[in-house]
Order: structure tokens, then sequence, then C-alpha cells
């Protein structure tokens, strides 16, 4: 993978390569950005599923290390082999896994480093333990640079990791704008046939359905909103779109809230700009995020935001314009202001025009792909 002639290589490390914010946006920035200034391959910390397909630039190997099966020390020695052997001009860690990468990258060469912080571990999610800080603050010597994806996130390594403010780089993700847009005519295609009426209100959410994206928050506000006004039973509707460890538990409790006949668990769906094009209004209700990249679909597609108040949703949801926040795990919160969209057609088309119009000025693809790609020749010392 070393040609003298060739671009500098981009060696990017990430947990897993399967469906996720993340993984998406890692994908993005390889796909559009500028093939004769940078190549690219990425290590897997644990292993990468078909949504590798999603990259679309040829010659982008991926390889995956499986470290529970090796080992951390087994991981550590493959990611000094694939240095050796790739020499890439940067490694790019990601999340607290890819740390492991610093030191073998640092050893077999490897003259640039940088580490991005995407969002937060569900057992940190305040970012208040000591051990998730301490060995950010152990690896800093080997980096040169690092990224967050949040004003959030950059906050966290100045202010608890200890990281000199002049070494962050904070670069929100951006969002397909073509591929995410407003509602075509027959914007309920995507849903199941008769599942919800023509002039009924789908509340929808989308991500996977782990413990920290707290679902059942989201289920519990939709019953509570039916209890109070059970007139609104046979318009509203509730997509859950996305699979997970919770899905089972997820369904039982719909089921016992005796909402499953108003609720859609699709699974993980591979037409999501058409199912969201599908909705009256996007929910969030996170116990903690980065930057959400649902949210910025959700946005581009003209769909008034509902999420938590917590990490890079307030950057992005900006009150009574686009959408309104809640606190976590506020079910009566939520419920309220359910039922205020539920009522409220102007406002869900007011607020999902301002939606739109936020994410077509200030998070589009090309924004960020510049920004990667200012960090990247910064660290080479390239003038383009």
């Amino acid at each position: 993978m070393t040609h003298d002639s060739a671009p500098p290589l981009v060696l990017h490390v990430i947990h897993h390569l399967v469906v996720g914010g993340m993984e998406n946006g890692l994908v993005n920035l390889i796909n559009r950005m500028d093939p004769q200034a940078f190549r690219h391959a990425i290590a897997c910390v644990e292993d990468y599923s078909d949504f590798r397909t999603r990259i679309t630039r040829p010659g982008v190997e991926v390889v995956a290390l499986h470290r529970s099966r090796i080992g951390v020390w087994g991981l550590r020695r493959e990611l000094f082999r694939l240095c050796r052997r790739w020499r890439p001009a940067i490694v790019h860690s990601r999340n607290l896994s890819g740390l492991d990468a610093l030191l073998p990258a640092r050893l077999a060469g490897v003259p640039h480093a940088v580490h991005g912080e995407h969002g937060w571990d569900v057992d940190d999610l305040d970012g208040t333990k000591r051990r998730p800080a301490l060995l950010r603050r152990l690896h800093a010597p080997l980096v040169g640079r690092y990224i967050t994806v949040s004003k959030d996130l950059e906050r966290y390594l100045v202010g608890r990791v200890g990281i000199a403010p002049r070494r962050v780089t904070q670069i929100y993700n951006g969002v397909d704008t073509v591929r995410f847009a407003p509602r075509p005519a027959d914007r309920r295609a995507a849903l199941p046939a008769g599942f919800c009426p023509a002039d009924g209100v789908l509340i929808g959410t989308v991500g996977r359905l782990q413990p920290v994206k707290d679902q059942a928050t989201l289920l519990r506000a939709f019953a509570a909103l039916l209890d109070a006004q059970p007139a609104l039973r046979p318009s509203l509707r509730l997509a859950v779109v996305g699979d997970g460890p919770k899905r089972g538990e997820l369904t039982a409790l719909a089921e016992s809230l005796g909402i499953a006949a108003s609720t859609w668990f699709p699974g993980a769906l591979g037409n999501v700009p058409q199912v969201l094009q599908a909705f009256d209004v996007f929910v969030l209700p996170s116990l903690n995020e980065g930057i959400s990249n649902t949210i910025l679909e959700a946005m581009a597609s003209g769909v008034p935001v509902l999420a938590t108040a917590i990490g890079g949703n307030v950057e992005l949801v900006r009150e009574d314009v686009s959408g309104r926040c809640f606190r976590p795990g506020d079910v009566a919160a939520l419920a309220a202001l359910l039922a205020d969209y539920a009522g409220n057609p102007a406002l869900r088309e007011d607020h999902g025009r301002a939606a739109r119009r936020i994410a077509e000025e200030a998070f589009s693809l090309d924004a960020m792909t510049r920004r990667y790609a200012a960090v990247y020749d910064g660290l080479l010392g390239r003038t383009r």
C-alpha cells in the first residue's frame, strides 16, 4: 500500500465499522475527500459488517483485528505490523478504544496522530469517571491534534482531561442534504400499508436500540399522550426504527403500555431517507450524545426535532425555531411537547422548514470535509 508518488495515507482506527453515526461520518468523509489529496484505510479494533459497502471510493482497505479474541497486546502487535506495512502519514483514532493504536503507531514510525472524540460511553455518560479521563491524559503526548464533534466534548477534553485548547479542533458532522431532503408528494410510501392514516401524525425515532438511546422514555411519553387525549388514538402513530439489544424489551413495553397496535418496530432499514420523509416529528430521547447524525438527517429532511437537552443536541436544535429540548427521562415533558406538535400542523411546518434551512447553511458535508482536510494538511505542513 506504499507508493512514492501516491497521496499520503490516513489510517482510521475505529471500534466497529457497522451502522452508526460515527461510522457514517467516517464513510462520508472518505467518499467525499479529494482522492488526489489523501488515501484512506480503516482498521477495526473488533470487526466490520456489510456497512463497509457504503464506501464508494475504490482502494480503501478495511481490516478487522478482533481484539476480544486476540487480546489488547495482540491488537497492539497487529496495529504495529499494519503501520509498518502500510506506512500511513497519519493515524486517526477515534474514541476510547482507538487509544490503543497510538503507541503502536508511534513505535512503527508514523509521523502524525489525530484523535477524535465522537460521543459518550454508556457507563460514563457525563464524563466524570476517573479512569477514562486518565487514559486519555496518559495518551496525550502521542497525539498531534484532537478533533471533537461538539463543543461539549471540546470542553471535556480541555477541562477534564487537561488538553491545551490550541490542540483541539471542533468540527461538526455534516449531513448529505441531497440524500436527506424534504418529503415528496408520496411521503408515506415507505410505511407499511394502512399503518398511518393520510391525515395522521407520525412520531418517529431512528437509532440503535441500546440503553443510552433510551427509547423507553419515548414509548412511555407516547402512551401518556394517548391516555390523556384518547381522541388522538386513531390518528397518532409511532415508528421506532433500528435494531439492538433492547429490541425485545421495547416491544414488550409497547405491549404492556397498550400502544403496540400504534407502534412500528421495523428493525434496521436501508431506506432511512424515505422513512424520515414520512415523519411529522423526530424524537431523540438519548441519555447523552456527541453530535447526532440522525438529528441532522431529520433536520435535512425538513422534520422538527424533539431531543434531550444534553451533549451536542443543544448545539443542533434551536429552541422554538427548529424544535425543542427536554430533560433526559422526563416522560411528562416529552408527552406535553408531543401534544403541542400533534395538535398544531402549522408549528410542525414552521419548525420543519427552519430545520432544513439550518441543515443546509450550517451542517453541510462539504464544510465538514474541508475542515478535516485542513487538519490533516496542517499536520503535514501542506497548504492548498
